[in-house]
């Protein structure tokens, strides 16, 4: 009897690239994909924590460079996926959020977090794919949505609203993209313990209220999230596309 084998995850030989990977679940995912052996293009907009991050993934012995990128610099993202070389991974981790209760918000609230959130996302994708196209890679494309891609939350409308549109997106795109052989998904994390979350559980009142949702009855912390992108950025995940991998403690399981 010959017997099956387990597909691999590693990502020997693979260039990946990874936004927001300055520090939180960006940085998370770049050290993830360069453990598993990839070399990891480390993109952020603020140069010196991406300058350090950078460093002290060399310093570990990972792969990893760091180019300085504005995701809402629409022609900026174009040029560089235009001139960086093959990229055989994507994982998109910048985002924004200005929560609060919809009445209150304003139209700048609104824009702001749509443009980071939906259309760099969008022409990020479109450039990957592009890039992967003209150098005949079967890729994969990770976007880091959210579980309130699929659920609604207090003071998250704008939030909210922008991650069912990510999800929506992801599952066009890989309909579209499928018969190339480039894949499409996203990873939704609950809260996360990062800087960019603190706020929301220095407030007991809305800890309790995370807490009482989550049925792992704790919160995420960047590790939860860093296997599930190797998962998805290897051949181990290679009949997976137009998915969300749910990593939210079971909150939207009921």
């Amino acid at each position: 009897m010959i017997l099956p084998r387990t597909p691999s995850f590693r990502l020997d030989g693979r260039r990946a690239l990874v936004t927001g990977a300055s520090r939180g679940i960006g940085l998370g995912c770049a050290v993830a994909l360069a453990e598993a052996g990839a070399h990891v293009i480390s993109a952020a907009r603020g140069k010196d924590d991406l300058d350090a991050a950078v460093a002290a993934m060399r310093t570990a012995g990972l792969a990893a460079e760091a180019h300085v990128l504005d995701m809402d610099d629409l022609d900026a993202v174009a040029a560089f996926m235009a001139s960086t070389g093959p990229i055989d991974i994507v994982v998109n981790s910048a985002g924004i959020a200005r929560h609060g209760a919809a009445l209150d918000k304003s139209v700048a609230d609104y824009d702001a977090v749509m443009s980071t959130n939906v259309r760099s996302a969008y022409f990020l994708s479109v450039g990957a794919a592009k890039a992967m196209l003209a150098n005949g890679i079967k890729g994969s494309i990770i976007h880091i949505s959210s579980q309130m891609g699929h659920v609604g939350g207090i003071d998250r409308t704008v939030y909210a609203a922008s991650k069912h549109a990510v999800e929506g997106m992801v599952k066009a795109m890989a309909i579209e993209w499928g018969k190339q052989g480039i894949r499409v998904n996203t990873i939704c994390p609950t809260f996360v313990r990062t800087a960019f979350t603190q706020s929301t559980f220095d407030n007991p009142e809305r800890l309790a209220w995370i807490l009482s949702k989550i049925k792992l009855t704790r919160v995420g912390e960047v590790e939860d999230v860093m296997g599930a992108v190797v998962f998805l950025a290897s051949d181990a995940s290679a009949m997976i596309t137009g998915s969300a991998l749910m990593i939210d403690g079971g909150w939207t399981a009921g």
